[in-house]
């Protein structure tokens, strides 16, 4: 197990370098920077006096993001700040002077707060809905669930969000929820009941909103699974012996068509912490999908590569915790031969 863990941390370190070194190059080939005036927004555009100030300060963020290197050079000088220093670097257009970890941590906490009740919903009903379906293979239920998974899955998520804020949102048709944003605006003046009231009409909606396609897709890919299981010969052979229903479906089925399940819970950590850009964007929450968007309108390269950089660590530990998983599902799975 040492030695296949040992074999996987490097290949990931190998990986995320190419990640990382394509990252850049694209960032750095494509038409434009952030030195440009019309990139600057916000103080960095005031700065702007005149055209012999713009120039300085444009030929001053050049040489602070190595933009006047060439693109090898760049990208190692970037690369070895963050090995020896730990350091990302700082904004230069989303927020001006201010450490690239100080943005994510202020976002962080919010879109890991909305997407572990999204993921922690989706799963504990897509998987019971996809198992039991599987179960009643042909019958009027299954049918009927299969259907609406289906329309479910079909919905855009755009869509969805502005017709629920619509109908369900101040100044809708059934004024429920708060049109944006998660939080109250008036904690202080709260009650402890009443701000967990207002708390969860905040969450409501952006949570239902990034669960129902997960939920629809899971369903299926679970039901899937569980009907291959279910036509091998190891179940004909616990339905001869006498076995009860659940028994035959949870004990036996179940477990063997975990392995796909697993694969799919490989996506959750970089899904967690990656944000929503459409669901943050229409309910106007502070999150990381709303930050990677601000980052790539104002081409905020620091920012931009700190992002690359984190959602690609994630996805490769989300790899590797799916491979170590499956020796739990299957013990005759070897991951050191």
């Amino acid at each position: 197990m040492i030695y296949y863990l040992t074999k996987r941390l490097i290949l990931a370190a190998v990986t995320l370098f190419i990640i990382l070194f394509t990252s850049y190059a694209l960032l750095r080939l494509a038409p434009g920077d952030p030195s440009r005036s019309d990139m600057m927004g916000g103080e960095g555009a005031g700065m702007l006096d005149s055209r012999n100030s713009e120039l300085n300060v444009n030929t001053s963020m050049r040489e602070q993001l190595d933009l006047d290197k060439p693109l090898p050079v760049g990208f190692f000088r970037w690369l070895s700040r963050i090995v020896k220093e730990g350091n990302f670097g700082t904004s230069v257009t989303v927020d001006p002077g201010k450490p690239v970890a100080s943005l994510i941590r202020e976002r962080l906490g919010v879109t890991l707060s909305l997407n572990f009740w999204a993921i922690l919903i989706t799963y504990l009903l897509a998987i019971p809905a996809g198992v039991f379906t599987a179960g009643k293979e042909g019958s009027f239920f299954d049918r009927s669930v299969e259907i609406s998974l289906f329309v479910l899955y079909s919905l855009p998520v755009m869509w969805a969000g502005l017709l629920l804020q619509s109908l369900l949102c101040e100044g809708g048709t059934f004024p429920i929820f708060p049109l944006k944003g998660i939080a109250p605006e008036n904690p202080d003046e709260l009650s402890i009941w009443q701000l967990q009231l207002e708390t969860l009409r905040g969450y409501f909606l952006p949570v239902l909103c990034l669960t129902y396609g997960g939920f629809a897709g899971l369903s299926r890919y679970t039901r899937s699974s569980m009907l291959e299981v279910l036509r091998s010969d190891f179940i004909r052979t616990a339905r001869a012996k006498g076995l009860s229903y659940n028994d035959i479906l949870w004990k036996h089925g179940f477990r063997n068509a975990l392995i796909t399940m697993i694969t799919l819970f490989g996506g959750i950590l970089p899904s967690l912490v990656s944000g929503s850009v459409l669901i943050e964007y229409i309910f106007n929450i502070p999150g990381m999908g709303s930050l990677s968007l601000l980052s790539l309108s104002s081409r905020d390269y620091p920012l931009q590569m700190a992002l690359f950089a984190f959602s690609g660590a994630l996805t490769l530990a989300g790899l590797l915790v799916s491979d170590l998983l499956y020796m739990l599902a299957d013990p005759r799975i070897r991951l050191d031969k």
